[in-house]
C-alpha cells in the first residue's frame, strides 16, 4: 500500500474521509484505503480524458489536488466501468481489489448524493459488485494449534514467553483480531477474568467472554507484567506491553507470532496472525457445536453471510458423516 500524504487531495475528499472517520468511526487503515482507491481513480480519470500514460512514473506522479465538485459531478458510469476494466487488465487487480475499489467509490459518491446532497444522480448506484471468489478460510487443526502453543511454553530463552502464550491463547480460543488484542486495556478486564471489552471494527464495542485457559494464562501473564512494571515510562493501562514497557504493536505480535509457528514446524503452510482468528472459529464451530449465529456474536460480524463461511465441513468429517448413514452397514451377500 502507497503512502498517504492527505495533502494531495481535494478539499472535497478531505471531508468525505472526516467523514467516514469521525462519524462513521472508520479506522485509520480503512480511511487509508480508500483514499489510495480515490487517488488512483481520479488520476486515471484525468489520464484518460488528456491522453496520458495511465502506468509508470507518470501517471504516479499526476496531481489530484485541482479535483473539485464539477468534476467529480461529471463521471459517468461508463467511466467507472472503464476504471474497473483497467483495474483488473492494466493493474492486475482480482475481483476483490476490484469490488474494494467499487465500494470506495460508491461510499464516496453516497456522501456527496445522500448526506451532502451535492447533486442527485449517483454514477455508482446501479454497478454491481465484482463477485469475489469464495475460498474457504486456511487454519491450524486442533493438533497443529496445541504444537503452537508448546512451542511457546518450551522456549525457556525468551523473556516474553509467558505474555506471548497468554497472546496465542487469546487468539486460539477467542477468534479475536490482532487490532482488537493489542487495544486491550487493563481496565477492560472484569474483576473475576470471565470477560473483556474489545473495540471492533467500526469502533464497536462488544464483549469476550474468557474459558479456563484464557483466565490461566492472564493470570500468569499479569502476575509476571506488575512484578516488572514498576517504571515511571510505563503505559499502565496497556494489557499487553512491549519490552519497553510501552503497548505492544502489531508488528511486534506479528513478528512473535510468525517466529513460533515457525519454532513448530508450521511456517512452510503460510499460517498467519489472522488465520489464528480462522482457527478458532472453525474450531469451536466444529469441534464445540457452537451454533453460527452465537459464533458470529463471538466473532464480532456485522453480517451472519461472513461467518457462514465457518459452516464448511472437514473431509474427515464428511466420512464420518457417511459412516453413520444407517444403510451404511447394509451389504449385498456374497454370492
Amino acid at each position: 500500500m502507497g503512502e498517504v500524504n492527505v495533502q494531495e487531495f481535494p478539499s472535497i475528499v478531505r471531508d468525505f474521509m472526516a467523514y467516514k472517520s469521525a462519524i462513521q468511526g472508520c479506522s485509520s487503515r480503512t480511511v487509508d484505503e480508500y483514499m489510495l482507491d480515490l487517488r488512483t481513480f481520479f488520476r486515471f480519470l484525468i489520464a484518460s480524458r488528456e491522453g496520458l500514460p495511465t502506468i509508470g512514473e507518470e501517471f504516479e506522479s499526476i496531481n489530484i489536488r485541482g479535483i473539485d465538485l464539477e468534476f467529480v459531478k461529471g463521471v459517468s458510469t461508463e467511466e467507472i466501468y472503464a476504471f474497473l476494466m483497467y483495474a483488473g487488465n492494466t493493474r492486475g487487480n482480482q475481483n476483490a481489489s476490484k469490488a474494494r475499489k467499487l465500494s470506495a467509490l460508491k461510499a464516496f459518491y453516497r456522501y456527496l448524493v445522500s448526506k451532502k446532497h451535492y447533486f442527485e444522480l449517483d454514477p455508482t448506484a446501479n454497478i454491481e459488485s465484482p463477485k469475489k471468489r469464495q475460498s474457504l478460510p486456511k487454519f491450524l487443526t486442533l493438533e497443529e494449534s496445541i504444537a503452537l502453543l508448546e512451542a511457546i511454553k518450551n522456549d525457556k530463552e525468551s523473556k516474553t514467553a509467558t505474555r506471548d502464550f497468554a497472546i496465542v491463547t487469546l487468539f486460539l480460543n477467542c477468534g479475536m483480531r490482532l487490532s482488537e488484542l493489542v487495544g486491550i486495556n487493563l481496565s477492560d478486564l472484569d474483576r473475576e477474568l470471565r470477560s473483556l471489552r474489545v473495540i471492533g471494527k467500526g469502533n464497536k464495542e462488544r464483549i469476550v467472554y474468557l474459558n479456563d485457559a484464557c483466565r490461566e494464562a492472564l493470570v500468569s501473564y499479569i502476575k509476571e507484567r506488575v512484578e516488572e512494571t514498576y517504571d515511571e515510562k510505563v503505559n499502565t493501562n496497556a494489557l499487553f506491553l512491549s519490552s519497553r514497557h510501552q503497548r505492544i504493536s502489531v508488528k511486534t505480535v506479528q513478528w512473535m507470532v510468525y517466529k513460533y509457528l515457525d519454532l513448530a514446524g508450521l511456517e512452510s503452510k503460510h499460517f498467519s496472525v489472522h488465520k489464528l482468528r480462522h482457527t478458532a472459529a472453525t474450531l469451536m464451530y466444529q469441534s464445540g457445536n457452537v451454533d453460527v449465529r452465537v459464533l458470529k456474536d463471538i466473532l464480532g460480524h456485522e453480517q451472519l453471510n461472513t461467518t457462514q463461511i465457518y459452516t464448511h465441513v472437514s473431509n474427515r468429517s464428511m466420512e464420518e458423516a457417511m459412516n453413520e448413514n444407517p444403510l451404511a452397514k447394509v451389504k449385498k451377500n456374497k454370492l
